[in-house]
């Protein structure tokens, strides 16, 4: 079973999504097949994503966008 994260849109009266490619080839997805899906909301964008961990401070990020703009 595959897991992927898509994103419903507008599609005339209904909401659609489209699946990945990556995801289509690797489970063999054709036109024609029933697929069994299960649904669940993302409540946040960590949730999507993760938390995101950086080495380094803000401040110091900052600084280092900084350099050479002077």
């Amino acid at each position: 079973m595959e897991k992927t994260i898509v994103i419903a849109r507008k599609w005339g009266n209904s909401v659609g999504i489209t699946l990945p490619k990556e995801v289509v080839e690797k489970e063999k997805i054709k036109p024609t097949d029933k697929l069994i899906i299960s649904v669940t909301k993302a409540k946040s964008i960590e949730e999507l994503f993760g938390t995101l961990k950086f080495k380094k401070t803000t401040e110091e990020m900052r600084r280092e966008s900084k350099k050479g703009w002077g």
